[in-house]
Formats: C-alpha cells, sequence, structure tokens
C-alpha cells in the first residue's frame, strides 16, 4: 500500500467540523472573545424560510520593527468590510460572504486590503450551498473554510488579531466538497478540495471531534495532497500545497478560563517532478488561552513554536525562515466589547533561530526577530 494511499484511508475515519444545523446565523464561526450580533437582520422568504443579514466593519493600525522588504514600520488599513447572508435551517442551507478583508499573521508581511481578495480568495471569499437531509448528516459545496488548525482565516474570528506561526503552515480556504455527520458527543466531516487554493482538487481532509463532557473537546484532523501539483501562486506555495497535516487539538474550558493547546506536524515528501529535490517537516506546538475579566472585557494569550527540516545543501524546501529553521512567539491580546461595538490591542514577538541569510527579518531579511502592535476597533452587526 502507498503512503499516500494509506494517508486517504486513514482520514476516512477523521473528521474536525460538524454540521451547523442550529436555528440562527452559526457562520463565520468566532472563537471568542469577540461576539457577533445577537439579534440580526433577518426577513422571511421561500423557499428558504428566514434568512439572516450580519457583518464585520473593522479597521487596524500597525507598529513594527524590521519590516520586511516592501513592508512598512507602521500603517493603517480596513481589516474587514464583509456581509455574511445565510439561512440554517431546512433541507437547503446556503452561506455568502463578500466584502474585502486583510489576513494578517505572525511572521509573514502585511498585505493590505485593496490587494488581499486579488490575490488570495476574492471578493467572495467563502461561499457554499448545504444539503442537510437529516439533523445528524448534510454536504456542503462551495468555497468552503479549512478543516484544519485552531484559529479561523479573519480577525475578528479569532482570539488574537494575528494569526499564528502554525496556521501558516495551514490552508484557509478550500474549493470542494465535504460531507458532515453527527451522532452524540461525535461530529465527523470529510472534504475532498484544492488544498491550498490551487483549482487542482487532489486533496482530502477530515476531522474528528469528541466532546468528552461540557468543559472538555478534542479534536485530531489529517489531510494531505494525494497527487502533486505543480501550479503555485501567492495563496497556494509549491511545498506546503504538496504537503500532508497533521493536528491534534484540546479545548478546555473552566469557569472564565478557556484553554486551547495544539500540535502540529507537517511533512513534504521529495518530488523531483515538480522541484522537490529532499523531503522536509515541519513540527509546532502552541497554546492558547483567555480569561474573561467580565462580560465585556477579557485578555487573550497564545505561545508558540515551530521548528523545520531539511537544509540547502540537500535541496529541501524552505517552510519557515530558511531550510532547518526554527521560531518561537508569544501574543497578548486585551479586548473590549460593548454591544455590536469592541476595540482590542494584539502585542507580538516572534524569535527565529538557525535561519538563512535573506529568509528572516528585515528588509534584507537577516534579523532574527520581530516584535509588533496591532490596534483594532470596529462593529460587528
Amino acid at each position: 500500500m502507498s503512503k499516500k494511499l494509506g494517508l486517504a484511508l486513514v482520514i476516512m475515519s477523521f473528521s474536525r467540523a460538524a454540521p451547523v444545523l442550529a436555528a440562527s446565523p452559526s457562520m463565520p464561526s468566532m472563537t471568542g472573545p469577540l461576539a457577533g450580533n445577537p439579534a440580526p437582520y433577518a426577513f422571511d422568504t421561500k423557499p428558504f424560510g428566514k434568512i439572516y443579514v450580519t457583518g464585520a466593519a473593522t479597521a487596524l493600525a500597525l507598529s513594527q520593527n524590521h519590516p520586511a522588504s516592501g513592508d512598512q514600520d507602521s500603517l493603517g488599513d480596513i481589516s474587514n468590510a464583509q456581509l455574511f447572508v445565510q439561512n440554517t435551517s431546512g433541507p437547503v442551507q446556503f452561506f455568502i460572504q463578500g466584502g474585502t478583508y486583510s489576513t494578517p499573521a505572525l511572521g509573514t508581511a502585511y498585505l493590505r486590503a485593496d490587494k488581499t481578495a486579488d490575490k488570495t480568495y476574492g471578493f467572495l471569499p467563502q461561499g457554499y450551498i448545504k444539503l442537510a437531509p437529516t439533523d445528524s448528516f448534510s454536504i456542503q459545496a462551495g468555497k468552503l473554510p479549512t478543516l484544519f488548525g485552531a484559529e479561523y482565516t479573519f480577525t475578528f474570528e479569532n482570539m488574537n488579531i494575528e494569526r499564528g506561526l502554525l496556521w501558516n503552515q495551514e490552508n484557509a480556504v478550500n474549493r470542494g466538497i465535504q460531507a458532515n455527520y453527527s451522532q452524540g458527543p461525535v461530529t465527523l466531516s470529510l472534504a475532498w478540495s484544492d488544498g491550498f487554493y490551487s483549482g487542482r482538487y487532489n486533496w482530502v481532509s477530515g476531522a474528528a471531534a469528541y466532546t468528552i463532557d461540557g468543559a472538555n473537546l478534542v479534536s485530531i484532523i489529517a489531510g494531505g495532497n494525494l497527487g502533486e501539483t505543480a501550479h503555485t501562486s501567492f495563496v497556494t506555495p509549491l511545498a506546503q500545497n504538496n504537503s500532508s497535516i497533521y493536528n491534534v487539538i484540546y479545548t478546555h474550558t473552566s469557569g472564565a478560563w478557556t484553554f486551547n493547546p495544539y500540535l502540529q506536524y507537517t511533512h513534504v515528501p521529495e518530488n523531483n517532478s515538480i522541484g522537490i529535490a529532499h523531503a522536509a517537516s515541519t513540527y509546532g506546538a502552541a497554546l492558547s488561552a483567555k480569561y474573561n475579566v467580565d462580560q465585556n472585557f477579557s485578555i487573550a494569550g497564545r505561545a508558540e513554536y515551530i521548528g523545520s527540516t531539511g537544509s540547502v545543501a540537500d535541496g529541501a524546501p524552505n517552510l519557515l525562515y530558511g531550510q532547518g529553521s526554527k521560531a518561537w512567539s508569544l501574543t497578548v491580546t486585551p479586548t473590549y466589547q460593548y454591544k455590536s461595538c469592541f476595540g482590542r490591542v494584539d502585542a507580538s514577538y516572534v524569535r527565529a533561530s538557525d535561519t538563512v541569510a535573506g529568509s528572516a527579518f528585515g528588509s534584507a531579511g537577516n534579523d532574527a526577530s520581530q516584535s509588533r502592535i496591532f490596534l483594532e476597533t470596529g462593529v460587528l452587526f
């Protein structure tokens, strides 16, 4: 049995995302501390029943040291100007997300919102039709959020403004089809997609989530490219799009606290036909935590470590800050939200080691660290 066929058989058993069968807005998903409008605008239609319209209008400011070539020391920008239209009941459901956005991530150059949509997922970054013949089973097709990782794509969805170092190894939006099933404490999903938005449908991914009790949830996620893809773009890195990804994610809540540790491993096999001369991997761990001071104010934090294998000499791909490099990060994010309005600050630090010249921070790529302060404010309506 080939390794790729073995992977395909293994992930048939795993899934992360449960079907969304609630009778109120459920997308986009949000880990908190931010919360959407609890009483959104809705109207009744035929044949879709009640349709909800919500949105996010947010802006940010950034100050950083050691910006990459072409990046800036400080800037202001739109982080979200998006509308979400959906229905969440009945046998035929849909979700449409439209607008502009930016997707800041630790340790990478900031891309402004007026360029992000064109270089990534367009002005309709997510949207799908879902068939839900029963309360426990559904199939959805379109532009779907990834099953991988503990963080979502857009700023307002996460504990921190920036996504983390582990997120940089994962895909974010897939075009494809996904089946979901839930029974008691178990939820399962299996997806066939184009991986890192490549337009080549050769990725299989899945996840399994088990609710231990009201305070504890564990998820296992696995997936990968079952073929090979030579196509590359800004959002389709050659190495990562030909990789396999594995996550183990745990969530624990206790009173005002939420803890979310997770482990990640990725592997890029050797494939000379598409220019990967030697295999390489990453291995990482992260811990996110949030404390709700009161109903309006919270403090979130994230700590990460990630390492990579390979060397320039053996022709391995660069998966981090040069072949064989490592990095760790710390992020702290206090957040205040009053009704639909919020403001928050993101203070982060990334330190890289064993870097390859030209592949780290600063205009020449030779600085080993980067500090950032993000401010974000806006309305979730």
